[in-house]
């Protein structure tokens, strides 16, 4: 029962099982407890539950403090003594941990030149799993890309090189010619994902997506969605080097991320303001 839990949590934690997902673990127990230290639990999003922390009463709170943490994302501990809280024959006790588990969220780079290799150590620091994508195997080796899951494909093979785009995950087209980052971008949008960028001029951009929706309607498609596609990418920072590119795209994954709107932060104007309105205090 343990291993296949084991196996389901870490589906969950690659994101090849839909998550999150919340993990009940029993770590403490006296007396006669149904289960030992380590038992586990693992209640999936859509109600499925692997394993057991012990069934009857305890289990039954272990799964509603399951549900909980599945809403609000907060940790939980259970402490219970089987016989005089919960009614139960045993007659130990046990103290369950209840936590929420999910993937990482995964940023794909198209693309592994310069810009690539300024935004992989800088999204890695905010979290996100990175993995880069381009043929050319001597750039996948560049130092950058270290921490990053590599996998060298060119674009028209981008359904192999990222077989499980979800709708949790980032794309940044980053690759080394126009024509590429076309061939890219009429993949991509075929596919479901959180956030979808491509690098270029305005120019480019303008010419790049005129081209794609008269290929679609020329196959007898629908025009893709164009909603959540953010070209040129990144915020208006002004920079122009590839670490300051890099920053531009973070700050705007990171938008992306928790609903920000980009804008600056700063209420020195409106303080200053209700400080003139207001009476000095006596």
């Amino acid at each position: 029962m343990l291993l296949e839990v084991t196996r389901a949590l870490v589906e969950v934690l690659e994101g090849t099982r839909a998550g999150p997902a919340a993990l009940a673990t029993v770590i403490g127990r006296s007396g006669s407890a149904p289960q030992v230290v380590g038992a586990r639990l693992l209640l999936l999003p859509e109600g499925q539950a692997i394993g057991t922390v012990g069934g009857g009463a305890i289990e039954a709170q272990a799964l509603a403090a399951c549900r909980e943490c599945l809403r609000d994302g907060a940790w939980r501990r259970i402490e219970a003594h089987l016989v005089r809280d919960l009614g139960m024959c045993c007659g130990g006790s046990m103290e369950v941990f209840v936590e929420l588990v999910q993937a990482e969220e995964r940023l794909f780079l198209i693309g592994a030149g310069h810009v690539a290799q300024a935004i992989a150590p800088v999204a890695r620091g905010v979290g996100l799993q990175v993995t880069v994508v381009d043929d050319r195997e001597e750039l996948l080796e560049h130092p950058a890309f270290a921490a990053a899951c590599r996998r060298a494909y060119d674009v028209d093979e981008l359904a192999a090189a990222i077989p499980t785009l979800g709708p949790r995950d980032s794309v940044v087209i980053v690759s080394r010619d126009h024509q590429r980052d076309e061939v890219a971008l009429g993949h991509l949008l075929q596919r479901p994902y959180h956030y979808l960028g491509m690098i270029g001029s305005r120019r480019k951009v303008h010419t790049i997506v005129a081209r794609v929706l008269r290929r679609e309607a020329a196959l007898g498609r629908p025009a893709p969605d164009l909603s959540r596609l953010r070209a040129p990418v990144g915020l208006a920072l002004g920079g122009r080097t590839p670490a300051e590119i890099a920053i531009s795209v973070v700050a705007e994954l990171i938008a992306a991320r928790h609903g920000g709107s980009g804008e600056p932060m700063s209420v020195v104007a409106e303080a200053a303001a209700r400080a003139r309105s207001e009476p000095e205090a006596v």
